[in-house]
């Protein structure tokens, strides 16, 4: 670096190398001139005196004199708003009255004079200089051209048309199980089961009793020996028709002694997608075992924006990059496009069917889709896009910042946005932002955070899409969501023995929540199953954290964690019990945080305060039977709510 003119360099004598003078009496330095002092003391290099000048500059003006006689700040003390000070380079720094700041020894500013004179939740307003110091640029929000290729991201599914259940042809006890493992590959003819079933044993004993018959009858009358053939081919056919195969009931009539076992083999091929039943258990004739979906094809869904449904048509062909084989290309056709947009995403569902003959896509994956649109002719609304640099990721939340152009100082807003697929680098936007707006694409994040210190909604506070959607319910089948049942009555169980005090009763109902949790599977609708997948994760966690607690202060702890879980449960998926489920809450909860949970009674019983306050706090909503918890009470706790009792 090279040497600054002599009339630049920092003319602070505090900053020299002349031998300091000794000390004269003087009053006692308050601290904040303590501090001043030894920051002067170890500030011996220009550049270091330079660099704080620069940083001061984002604080809007560099004060020469006391913070009481900065303009900005006299002015706002005659409005009477500068009723506290802070330090622009440490915003943690707030004091009561004007001064120093105690680590950097730079002069306190008003809250009202920092970056923004607005106080606006969702705005920064800033000087020229400021913006000029903090690198901030912006760019107008376009639309760009469309071409004959769309790229698309989209992840594999199984055939739902390939889907098979394999059930029993007989009833018994199943004493073995071949197959047991999730995702596993059966082939058509397969034993999967080996069954001990009484039905098969007399069956199979008549068909030896009728061979036999048939030889001792050789020498008879044609009669006779008709009577007992007919008699041999009924034990036959009786032994067809519980599911044994031709071949393998002519080795059975061969036989002296009758089987008790029998082995059952699945008709159909493909992979396990779920398992219905479990090994010791009786089953009957047509009880489902198996789910199995054949992967000879794959559908691979694509989420497509309103945007790109007119570039779209049946028998477009579709070219598949599968992350796990990137130098590999799969072709596939578009097969159905959902008539109905998701609300929420705004997206609708596109199908590409491809063949797997050898079985290397596998349902789960990730693809990205390139459609080689046949509509791309058509006459359509370019996407309205932003630069990639524009956009503030957090979560499934996405934010930019709008210059306001109605104002007297650089004002800008944050604006919370709906994103395509990023292309490149630029990002199409779905909503929340129209064309030829402003947006920053330098200097996004020094706007965020000055907002974020005056406790506006950044894009680290401001609710995201995942908080809104949070609670979006599914619609399960009655057996689907009788699956839950167990689970919901076990989590009742522990906040009935927490409002009473009862310690170990309570740790023994979290272990039968966790066990309940890991045995459910739900299958369908895709959505619930994933969230389930979850969930589920969760729910064992923290019912385990609940039978490891040492006290009833930790056992509440762990069952507020669950209480949240739980709830969630029941507004998405429904009440699986067959009478009613209320939602409660108690604002003194939780050293007076405020809490929820569920219990079945219809007055309260506090889990969280137990038998001393047994009935402190209300009920909110009721659940009834395969019903949801109202949406009105998705909010949470917020204050103390009417009704509160005691």
């Amino acid at each position: 670096m090279t040497d600054l003119p002599e009339q630049d360099k920092p003319q602070d004598t505090a900053l020299t190398e002349a031998p300091e003078a000794p000390p004269s009496p003087a009053p006692p330095a308050t601290k904040h001139r303590r501090w001043v002092a030894q920051l002067k003391g170890l500030l011996r290099h220009w550049t270091i005196a330079l660099a704080i000048g620069v940083a001061f500059g984002l604080g809007i003006w560099l004060s020469p004199g006391p913070a009481e006689d900065h303009p900005a700040n006299a002015a706002a003390a005659e409005k009477g708003g500068a009723t506290s000070w802070r330090c622009s380079m440490h915003p943690q720094i707030q004091l009561p009255e004007p001064g120093a700041c105690p680590i950097c020894g730079m002069d306190l500013i008003t809250l009202a004079s920092g970056f923004g004179d607005e106080r606006s939740d969702e705005r920064v307003s800033i000087s020229e200089n400021a913006a000029k110091l903090s690198g901030i640029r912006t760019v107008k929000a376009y639309r760009a051209e469309t071409t004959g290729e769309l790229r698309l991201l989209g992840r594999l599914e199984y055939d739902e048309t390939a889907v098979r259940t394999v059930t029993s042809w007989i009833s018994g006890r199943l004493d073995r199980l071949y197959v047991s493992t999730l995702g596993a590959s059966i082939g058509a003819g397969q034993i999967i089961a080996k069954v001990y079933s009484p039905e098969v044993y007399a069956a199979h004993q008549d068909l030896i009793l009728a061979r036999k018959q048939v030889a001792r009858m050789s020498e008879s009358l044609p009669v006779a020996r008709g009577a007992a053939d007919a008699a041999q081919g009924s034990a036959r056919q009786r032994l067809k028709l519980l599911g044994l195969e031709e071949e393998e009931v002519t080795k059975m009539e061969q036989e002296d002694t009758p089987r008790q076992h029998v082995l059952i083999r699945s008709p159909f091929g493909g992979a396990v997608l779920e398992q219905m039943v479990h090994q010791g258990a009786y089953v009957s004739t047509g009880s489902p075992m198996y789910r199995v979906a054949a992967l000879g094809r794959i559908w691979v869904q694509l989420d497509a924006y309103e945007t790109d449904l007119a570039r779209i048509d049946l028998g477009d062909v579709v070219t598949i990059e599968a992350a796990s084989y990137p130098d590999e290309r799969f072709e596939g056709k578009v097969t159905f496009i959902d008539p109905v947009l998701d609300p929420a995403s705004r997206t609708a569902k596109v199908r590409i069917e491809v063949p797997n003959k050898k079985g290397r896509l596998r349902p789960g994956m990730f693809a990205e889709a390139v459609v080689h649109a046949s509509g791309g002719d058509r006459q359509s609304q370019a996407p309205l896009v932003v630069p990639s640099t524009a956009v503030l990721l957090t979560g499934e939340r996405a934010v930019v910042y709008v210059a306001v152009s109605d104002q007297e100082r650089l004002t800008y807003e944050v604006r919370e946005v709906r994103l395509g697929t990023r292309a490149g680098n630029v990002f199409p936007v779905v909503s929340g932002l129209r064309e030829g707006e402003q947006v920053v694409v330098e200097g996004a994040f020094v706007l965020d955070a000055e907002l974020q210190i005056r406790g506006g909604n950044s894009m680290m506070t401001m609710p995201d899409d995942l908080a809104r959607e949070k609670y979006r319910p599914f619609k399960l089948s009655a057996n689907e969501l009788g699956k839950l049942e167990p689970l919901v009555r076990a989590y009742l169980d522990v906040q009935v023995a927490l409002a009473k005090d009862r310690f170990e009763e309570a740790k023994r109902a979290a272990l039968a929540t966790r066990r309940y949790a890991a045995l459910v599977v739900i299958a369908a609708p895709l959505p619930a199953a994933r969230r389930w997948k979850e969930l589920q994760q969760h729910l064992g966690h923290q019912a385990q954290a609940l039978r490891d607690a040492k006290n009833l202060k930790e056992a509440r702890g762990a069952f507020e964690e669950l209480s949240v879980l739980v709830i969630e449960v029941v507004r998405r998926y429904g009440n699986p019990l067959g009478r009613d489920v209320r939602l409660a809450f108690c604002p003194m909860a939780m050293e007076n945080r405020g809490a929820e949970w569920l219990q079945e009674a219809d007055s309260v019983h506090n889990p969280y305060l137990g038998s001393e306050m047994s009935s402190c706090g209300e009920l909110r909503s009721t659940a009834e039977p395969k019903g949801r918890l109202p949406q009105a009470e998705m909010a949470g706790p917020a204050g103390v709510p009417a009704g509160h009792q005691h």
